[in-house]
């Protein structure tokens, strides 16, 4: 995400990136009304009879993301029997593998906390963007490094009931303020002289990189880098799509990517004041060369269209997730057994999913156009259950 405060699902929703710090400046008392505890998730125990189609999906697919996940996973101790014996069943026996999860692994279907048992399923992707190293009338847009003047604040080390709470700020004096928005960055606000990775030649595609998360930079010579999150300004996301849609510019149907993106084309200038209602900014760092795909929140590369973002307060990352929903504007149905390796500024809640389809055009389609309903079942290692 890492691949955060991502993606299309971000398009109608909002999101609050926050981060690790190692300061700890004196701050105000919280406001009473900021919530700190994690979703009322609940699960109930379920049976393999109820995960559709289950007895007759092809699981192979899935099995690659799941030994992925065990590279992250093995050092718990209530998955170590079972990512040691994954290691040894075969990688092309779908029989094999459905009789050891139902061997070593029990169903828990997730529910909201009002009760209802389907949430939002939206969809992202690696997109590819033309770029090059220096600055020119083509490239002119900046791919930021993470800036050197901004600090990561630990709400935590001040009042423990906001443990996990993270904001980011920037010092002026003695004093510690937000840190820039968008426009002011935009505008060359910041310590960023110096730290650009790239330049490239469309605003908009820049925007959706940050919402991605992660990406491509093709330059001239055809040679592409892999680029991934590395830092985020603190502020939640503002949906461009849901703004479109209030002023009338776009109806709700399409305020999909490829809807913002045809909307900025008939409206070179208005597009950023538009980009610019949203405060957040991402920065990014390179990734190494072989990275097969881009490493997710879990720390290991996803799988194409078998990894997805989930709530990490709702949902344990890392798990087998079995869900249940449609394809992208369809009802044909798409069930899968999916491993949940991620996470997103916009995936808040319990039975809330963000499904990685992958690199490229057809991805990107797909991923546009997914806001589908799902159900979501969690598959939990024999003695590791949850709590009732």
């Amino acid at each position: 995400m890492m691949l955060v405060q991502k993606k299309i699902g971000l398009l109608l929703g909002v999101g609050v990136m926050l981060v690790a710090c190692k300061t700890t400046p004196m701050i105000a008392p919280p406001p009473s009304n900021i919530a700190v505890v994690p979703p009322a998730v609940q699960y109930a125990p379920s049976k393999w009879a109820m995960l559709p189609d289950w007895a007759t999906l092809d699981l192979t697919p899935s099995w690659a993301a799941l030994l992925q996940s065990c590279r992250a996973l093995k050092a718990r101790p209530q998955w170590q029997q079972v990512c040691t014996g994954a290691e040894q069943v075969d990688k092309s026996d779908s029989a094999a593998q459905r009789a050891f999860y139902e061997d070593k692994l029990t169903p828990y279907q997730v529910f909201n906390p009002d009760g209802t048992d389907q949430g939002m399923i939206t969809g992202y992707y690696e997109p590819l963007l033309k770029g090059s190293r220096v600055k020119s009338e083509r490239f002119a847009y900046p791919l930021y490094a993470a800036p050197e003047d901004m600090l990561e604040i630990d709400l935590g080390d001040a009042y423990p009931e906001l443990k996990g709470k993270r904001l980011r700020g920037r010092l002026q004096g003695k004093r510690v303020l937000p840190y820039y928005k968008r426009a002011e960055i935009d505008a060359g606000a910041g310590a960023l002289k110096g730290r650009e990775l790239f330049w490239v030649e469309n605003a908009v595609e820049l925007f959706f990189l940050q919402i991605q998360g992660s990406g491509r930079i093709e330059l001239a010579d055809g040679q592409q880098i892999k680029v991934g999150y590395a830092e985020q300004n603190g502020y939640p996301y503002v949906s461009i799509g849901k703004k479109l849609v209030e002023i009338g510019e776009l109806k709700l149907e399409e305020a999909s990517m490829q809807g913002i993106k045809a909307w900025g084309e008939r409206n070179p200038t208005k597009l950023t004041a538009l980009l610019e209602l949203n405060p957040s900014y991402v920065f990014f760092r390179e990734l190494p060369e072989h990275l097969s795909a881009p490493l997710g929140a879990l720390g290991v590369p996803l799988t194409n269209e078998y990894s997805i973002a989930v709530d990490p307060r709702a949902i344990p990352l890392g798990s087998p997730v079995f869900l249940a929903t449609t394809q992208p504007n369809s009802e044909t149905p798409l069930n899968r057994l999916m491993l949940a390796q991620d996470t997103g500024g916009a995936i808040k809640g319990a039975v809330r999913a963000d499904f990685f389809w992958g690199f490229g055009e057809g991805a990107a389609m797909q991923a546009g156009r997914m806001k589908q309903q799902g159900r979501m079942w969690v598959l939990f290692p024999k003695g590791g259950e949850p709590a009732l």
